[in-house]
């Protein structure tokens, strides 16, 4: 048995062996919440996981995760900003802003698939508003949303029942659905 005090059970050494072996789960979670987005989407799921995990490692010097729990949050809360920062991009002005690309041969090109920027961007806003009023609700939103958990993985993630998860996932909902469209 390992003494509490040594250099194996530090809080920083507890990251460092979560990091490598939570990456195969995220992968997964992610893939699953790709798979259930409109194809044409600058990113997959790989690619968002390797941002994730990238920013993760980066800040694991300074992490304290003291669970399994701790670190979704975590990795929900960086894959969040990812997407939000890379929605932010592509309406910048410099990228094209408004402007929309026509192929020269559109008789044979499908029509693509709307843009969703505005609507990740005004869900970000309304986002940082609800985890002014409730910081669970949002983690709970940030979990199933952005990761992609059952609500199960969410209540254990946040250390609620499944029964109070699903009460705060409808609330939540229906709260950013509101908010969201007021902005419209």
């Amino acid at each position: 048995m390992s003494d509490p005090a040594s250099p194996e059970s530090t809080p920083k050494r507890r990251a460092e062996e979560m990091l490598p072996s939570m990456y195969e789960e995220l992968r997964k979670l992610a893939a699953q919440k790709m798979a259930g987005e409109q194809p044409g989407q600058t990113i997959n799921a790989t690619a968002l996981v390797h941002e994730a995990y990238m920013r993760l490692a980066r800040t694991e010097q300074d992490a304290r995760w003291e669970n399994r729990g701790h670190f979704y949050i975590a990795a929900a809360e960086a894959m969040r900003r990812i997407l939000i920062d890379r929605a932010r991009r592509k309406k910048a002005e410099r990228h094209g802003g408004g402007w929309q690309r026509t192929e020269l041969d559109s008789i044979h090109v499908p029509a693509a698939p709307p843009d969703k920027s505005d609507e990740l961007l005004a869900l970000d806003e309304a986002l940082q508003e609800l985890a002014a009023q409730d910081e669970r609700k949002a983690q709970l939103v940030q979990l199933r949303y952005f990761v992609g958990l059952e609500s199960q993985e969410a209540a254990d993630v946040l250390g609620i029942s499944k029964a109070t998860a699903d009460r705060d996932w409808a609330y939540a909902r229906a709260w950013l659905h509101a908010r969201v469209r007021k902005e419209k």
